[in-house]
C-alpha cells in the first residue's frame, strides 16, 4: 500500500475526569478518502484538534510527509498543508464572502493596500467550483445555512492543501450541494490530496470513502477498505454490539387532537393547516427551504404570525416570541445547536434548566436542589457523557450536545415537543437512544413533531407525514402509506394526486 502521508500513531490525551484518546491512530494516504468514525465522545474531534495543535498530545507520535512534527496551533498547521472544515461554522455574518474565505490572509499591494479585484477573482473561482450561485462580494449573512458551509469548505481549498479533514460537511447541505461537493472531493483525490472525510451518515461513507478508520472510547479498533466490508459491519466495529433495529417505531393508541394549525401564514409557511394528536409522532418532510423550519419558528413564536390560527387544547393561542411558546406548552428543539439551541460557554446544567427556572422556583427564589435532581435525572436517562453536570457544554461531543439540548425542552414539562433535526451530527447508537427517547415520550401522550431531511427517519419513526413545498402541504401520507418515492414527489412540487396515481 502507498505509503501515508500523515500519521497519527498511540496518541493520547487526558482531561480532569475522562481519557479521551487511548492509544488513537489513524493513517491518511495521498490520493485517498479516510472515513473517521465513531460515536459521539468516541474522540474524532479530539483527534483532530491533537493534529491541528489546538490539543497537544500527552503521548503518541504525529508524522507528516514522513517526518515527526509538532504543530502550535491551526495556523501551523495550515502553513504546513492541513486543513480543516469545522462541524460548526467559523464564519463573520457581516463580512463578504470573499473577506470570509481570505480573513487574515488578504491579498495586499507592496504597499499594504488589499488587491480587491484579485481577491474576488479567486473567490468567484472557487465559488464556481462549488457550483454555489452567488458573487464573492454578497454578504455572508444573506446566505442559507447550507450556502455558509459551501463558503467554509472553499475557504479550506484556497489554502491548496496536501490533507483536508472534513467533519460532517454535508450536515447542512441540500442533495445538489452535496453532490458538487462529492465532485470536488473526486477531483482532490485525482490532484493526490489526502482527505480525512467525517461523518455519521453511512451511505456517504460507502458513496465517497476508500477506508475507514473507527474509534470507540478514545482507542483504534480498526481500519478497513470500505469494499471489504457492510453497513451492519461498520455499525458493529462503531458501537461493539449489532443494532438489531435502526428505526424503532412503536403503536400507540392515539388520545384527542392536542395541536390544530389552520391556515397559517408567516414568512415562507402560505396557508398551512394541518391536526396533532397525543401520542402521535407527526414527521414534516421536504427539501431544505421548503418551509418547515419556518413553520415551526411560527408555531413557537420564534416568527411572525401573519394571519390563520394555532389552537392549543380547543384554546387559539398567540405566540409572539418563544417566551409565549413555552408558556403555552410548545417546546421547540433548534436545527441549529449553536445558534439557536444552546450557550456553549455554561454548564451543561445551566443549558438544561435555563428554560425551566419559573418550574424550579418559588416566587424568586430557585430552588437549587430541585434543580440539581432534575438535571442529573436526564444526564442518566439520556445516558449523556460527561465528567459532571458542571462541564461547560462547548466540551461535550455535538451527540451530546443534542441531547442536553432535547432535555433542556423536556424539562419544561411540554404538551408539545417540535424536534428540528434531532440526530442531525449524531452517531448511529446515539440515534437509536434519541429514537427510544422519543417512543418513551410518546407512549407517555407527549405530542410530538419531528422534522427531518432524512426521509428513513421520517419514515420509520412517524405516525403520519406531512410534505412541504413552498411553504404549502403537497402530500399527507400515513406511516404504512408512504414510501421514499412518493415523499420526493410531493417535496419537488407534484400534486399528491399524481404522487399516488
Amino acid at each position: 500500500m502507498t505509503q501515508p502521508i500523515l500519521e497519527l500513531k498511540d496518541i493520547e490525551k487526558a482531561f480532569p475526569g475522562v481519557k479521551a484518546l487511548d492509544k488513537a491512530s489513524l493513517n491518511v494516504y495521498p490520493g485517498k478518502v479516510m472515513a473517521l468514525m465513531g460515536e459521539n465522545g468516541a474522540g474524532k474531534s479530539t483527534l483532530m484538534k491533537v493534529l491541528t495543535g489546538i490539543y497537544t498530545m500527552d503521548a503518541g507520535e504525529l508524522r507528516y510527509q514522513g517526518q515527526n512534527v509538532k504543530f502550535n496551533g491551526p495556523r501551523h498547521s495550515q502553513e504546513a498543508g492541513i486543513s480543516i472544515i469545522h462541524q460548526e461554522l467559523n464564519l463573520i455574518p457581516e463580512l463578504t464572502i470573499a473577506e470570509n474565505i481570505f480573513l487574515g490572509r488578504e491579498r495586499t499591494n507592496a504597499f499594504g493596500g488589499i488587491k480587491w479585484n484579485e481577491m474576488y477573482r479567486e473567490a468567484d473561482a472557487l465559488l464556481q467550483r462549488l457550483n454555489v450561485k452567488h458573487s464573492s462580494k454578497t454578504l455572508l449573512g444573506a446566505l442559507s445555512l447550507g450556502e455558509q458551509q459551501m463558503v467554509e469548505i472553499a475557504k479550506a481549498l484556497s489554502f491548496k492543501s496536501q490533507v483536508i479533514i472534513m467533519d460532517e460537511p454535508t450536515d447542512a447541505l441540500t442533495d445538489t450541494e452535496t453532490e458538487s461537493l462529492f465532485k470536488v472531493i473526486n477531483e482532490l483525490r485525482e490532484e493526490g490530496t489526502g482527505i480525512v472525510y467525517i461523518s455519521h451518515r453511512l451511505k456517504e461513507i460507502f458513496e465517497i470513502c476508500d477506508d475507514i478508520t473507527v474509534l470507540r472510547d478514545g482507542k483504534f479498533i480498526g481500519q478497513r477498505r470500505v469494499a471489504d466490508i457492510d453497513e451492519d459491519g461498520m455499525i458493529e466495529m462503531m458501537v461493539g454490539r449489532r443494532l438489531d433495529e435502526q428505526y424503532p417505531r412503536i403503536d400507540v393508541k392515539h388520545g384527542t387532537t392536542c395541536l390544530e394549525v389552520k391556515n397559517l401564514c408567516g414568512a415562507g409557511v402560505n396557508n398551512v393547516s394541518f391536526t396533532l394528536d397525543r401520542g402521535e409522532i407527526l414527521g414534516i418532510s421536504g427539501l431544505m427551504g421548503a418551509g418547515r423550519t419556518e413553520l415551526m419558528k411560527v408555531i413557537y413564536g420564534a416568527q411572525t404570525r401573519e394571519s390563520g390560527d394555532i389552537i392549543l387544547d380547543g384554546k387559539v393561542i398567540n405566540p409572539i416570541n418563544p417566551q409565549d411558546g413555552l408558556a403555552n406548552g410548545i417546546a421547540y428543539i433548534s436545527e441549529d445547536r449553536k445558534g439557536d439551541g444552546l450557550i456553549l460557554g455554561l454548564s451543561v446544567k445551566e443549558n438544561m434548566s435555563i428554560c425551566s427556572l419559573a418550574q424550579l422556583s418559588k416566587g424568586i427564589q430557585l430552588n437549587h436542589y430541585e434543580e440539581v435532581t432534575a438535571v442529573e435525572d436526564f444526564i442518566r436517562l439520556f445516558n449523556i457523557k460527561t465528567p459532571s453536570r458542571d462541564q461547560i457544554i462547548g466540551n461535550l461531543s455535538g451527540g451530546n450536545q443534542q441531547k442536553v439540548a432535547i432535555a433542556k425542552g423536556l424539562m419544561t414539562r411540554p404538551k408539545v415537543l417540535i424536534l428540528d433535526e434531532p440526530t442531525r451530527g449524531v452517531d448511529v447508537g446515539a440515534k437509536k437512544e434519541i429514537y427510544q427517547l422519543i417512543n418513551q415520550f410518546k407512549a407517555e401522550g407527549m405530542s410530538i413533531i419531528l422534522v427531518s431531511s432524512e426521509m428513513p427517519e421520517v419514515l420509520g419513526m412517524s405516525d403520519r407525514i406531512l410534505v412541504m413545498h413552498e411553504g404549502k402541504i403537497s402530500g399527507e401520507f400515513m406511516a404504512n402509506e408512504a414510501n421514499q418515492e412518493k415523499l420526493l414527489a410531493c417535496a419537488v412540487g407534484k400534486h399528491i394526486n399524481e404522487v399516488a396515481a
